[in-house]
């Protein structure tokens, strides 16, 4: 496999984060924002905020923000919303090597956090981080995340700008691997899978693909595709996604508004969530290599299939996955996996959970829904796992 470098000149301003010859600048100018110290003072009740200030102004690099800032609030939010982050694979993770880390979507904000706090507990380089810009609703928004080692993914563009934009997005993933010796992070998909039931987004391969100045396989190897499995006991917006599947079944054109993400990413955030567990899978260049063709279609549909059986092999399955199988397929294949207790606890919360969507006039069959929509969203990790080892095995 050959390195092409085709992206040196190309001038990724628009989209790339912030170095640290602005960071100074930059941070300067957020803490001076009103959202910024809303959000701030939200997710943190009790700080002192003009302490708070101080210490972000006395620093002077993206990586010591990240080690000095970021660490110790995402494992105060690891401590405060969680039950335990757990990580296996580290084995996998080549020393000296960058990759474009892929995993199924759970979490607007926390899934690349997540990941690298995972990274930091086990001493491995931290990665950039892929952000769709649907997300970045103030100007103060944007400068955080481009603070914070993040990059820009544009996806209000009309049909014409689009194969530009995902050209340049390509480019500056293999600038920021083969150049900068930065690993990535970015979803398997567009949006979060609602129900859980996680596939890679072909239109996320091709354009990986785009750039690199090689073939199809080639442009993938070099950047070294790596799927990463992200499991969460409970999804604190699993009644948020109910809700969504509600309205759309009442309205099929139904769109959510702004006020509904920022709500889901402030949720996702400060919601419990029980363990959380993330498994780093191998590279799937080996398994590139195997695919003796010349066409892009079925080399991006080969990458596609290889991810999602790694990530589906790779998820932790709790009480709740069994149980919500178990209820959905009206079995006790999986009795063993779970107590008594376990499934009254488990009834209680998705009780709980359904109680808080606000939806005027539900009927009981669209209540009855509702809970089926909740139990497939649950039990599809474990389906998937089942498919999953049923084909390695076949294979």
């Amino acid at each position: 496999m050959t390195q092409h470098n085709d992206t040196i000149n190309e001038d990724f301003t628009d989209i790339q984060p912030y170095d640290d010859t602005q960071f100074i600048d930059k941070m300067a100018t957020l803490v001076r924002e009103p959202g910024f110290e809303h959000a701030v003072r939200y997710i943190m009740p009790d700080v002192d905020y003009n302490a708070f200030v101080q210490n972000l102004l006395s620093i002077k690099t993206q990586n010591e923000f990240q080690t000095k800032v970021m660490a110790p609030f995402l494992e105060m939010l690891v401590a405060r919303t969680t039950d335990g982050l757990s990580f296996s694979g580290a084995e996998n993770y080549e020393a000296g090597t960058c990759s474009t880390f892929i995993t199924n979507h759970r979490d607007i904000v926390l899934d690349a956090s997540f990941l690298n706090v995972c990274l930091y507990r086990n001493n491995l380089p931290l990665t950039e981080v892929a952000i769709g810009n649907n997300l970045l609703i103030y100007d103060w928004i944007t400068d955080l995340v481009k603070l914070n080692r993040s990059f820009i993914v544009k996806r209000d563009t009309g049909v014409r700008e689009a194969l530009a934009a995902a050209r340049h997005l390509s480019a500056y993933i293999h600038h920021a691997i083969l150049d900068k010796h930065q690993s990535v992070w970015i979803a398997q998909r567009e949006g979060r899978a609602k129900d859980s039931n996680d596939r890679t987004q072909e239109s996320v391969v091709k354009m990986l693909s785009l750039a690199g100045g090689g073939d199809s396989r080639d442009n993938l190897m070099t950047i070294r595709l790596t799927p990463v499995s992200i499991s969460y006991e409970y999804d604190p917006n699993d009644y948020l996604k109910v809700r969504e599947f509600l309205l759309r079944r009442r309205d099929p054109d139904y769109k959510k508004t702004q006020r509904d993400d920022l709500f889901s990413m402030e949720t996702g955030l400060l919601g419990h969530k029980g363990r959380v567990h993330f498994h780093l899978g191998a590279c799937i260049n080996p398994e590139l290599e195997k695919e003796h063709t010349d066409n892009r279609t079925e080399i991006v549909r080969h990458a596609c299939t290889t991810l999602d059986r790694s990530i589906h092999c790779g998820y932790r399955i709790f009480p709740c996955n069994y149980i919500a199988f178990d209820l959905d397929n009206g079995t006790a294949e999986y009795h063993h996996e779970y107590t008594d207790a376990d499934v009254v606890r488990f009834e209680d919360y998705i009780t709980s959970q359904l109680a808080k969507v606000d939806v005027p006039d539900i009927t009981d069959d669209e209540r009855s829904f509702m809970r089926a929509t909740m139990l497939h969203m649950y039990a599809n990790p474990l389906k998937n796992q089942i498919a999953s080892r049923d084909c390695s095995s076949a294979r």
